[in-house]
């Protein structure tokens, strides 16, 4: 079934695009989008409207390729236009996995294989919001297509996902498993092993932050680091400031455990 943007494009998952052998595997929870600000004249009707699909999974937010994406959206002239939104609003969980994840590791993005639990963009209460307040008054009126993006759920991960998550997991080589926040632990991690620790927080109570572990997982000894979501690693928004002062120790740290 396919899922559709305000203005039209539809959603498309994201997967690793580079299938040679990694050194790291990098767990997230849902995939993002391309955001836009709309403005009508010298109005700002949103600040931030998802519009479209990232180009590549933990999108960076480039410019020139945030432009080219939005400038291929048609939408009635009587209703303004689009343009890309800040450079905050568009890839900033990629910025933090490059500059706090990758980095302090050694690593750098042609040594990751990036997954996400659940490969497609789905609508946080913000967008909800703002669709049902200023796009869906419209659609009428304009003849645009309705947003059929599913809201985001709580659970992202299923059997049969966590079934090729470990096919890309096996495919990927890699021998670090870094898996992002609570969800990866308890959707994934928890369902595929038996480990004695369903969060991050039970993780750091057994192990420390940032320290690596060996757990059996698909019939080999892989080497897992839980860390903070990248919303709490680089203060996006509402975040933990416990756990934005953790990993910033960790990656001023020289001696990591892994």
């Amino acid at each position: 079934m396919a899922y559709y943007y305000p203005f039209g494009q539809t959603v498309s998952p994201l997967v690793q695009q580079d299938r040679t052998p990694k050194k790291v595997f990098v767990l997230g929870v849902y995939a993002s989008a391309v955001h836009a600000r709309w403005k009508h004249g010298s109005m700002i009707v949103c600040q931030a409207l998802a519009v479209a699909s990232e180009p590549r999974i933990f999108w960076d937010g480039n410019t020139d390729e945030a432009k080219d994406i939005i400038g291929k959206i048609n939408m009635p002239e009587a209703l303004g236009h689009l343009e890309p939104a800040g450079n905050h609003l568009n890839g900033p969980s990629a910025k933090v996995l490059d500059e706090h994840i990758l980095r302090p590791l050694g690593y750098d993005r042609q040594d990751a294989w990036l997954c996400d639990l659940l490969p497609e963009t789905r609508l946080n209460p913000g967008q909800v919001k703002v669709i049902k307040e200023r796009y869906n008054p419209l659609i009428a009126q304009y003849g645009l297509n309705e947003v059929t993006i599913p809201e985001r759920p709580t659970v992202f991960c299923d059997k049969q996902r966590c079934q090729e998550i470990l096919t890309e997991l096996r495919e990927s080589q890699a021998e670090l498993l870094v898996l992002l926040g609570d969800i990866p632990i308890a959707q994934f991690l928890k369902a595929v092993t038996d480990v004695p620790f369903a969060s991050l927080q039970e993780y750091v109570d057994i192990y420390g932050y940032g320290n690596a572990t060996d757990i059996s997982i698909d019939s080999r000894i892989i080497k897992v680091l839980p860390l903070a979501h990248p919303r709490q690693i680089g203060a996006l928004g509402a975040h933990s400031e416990k756990w934005n002062k953790l990993h910033k120790k960790w990656c001023n740290c020289s001696e990591r455990k892994l």
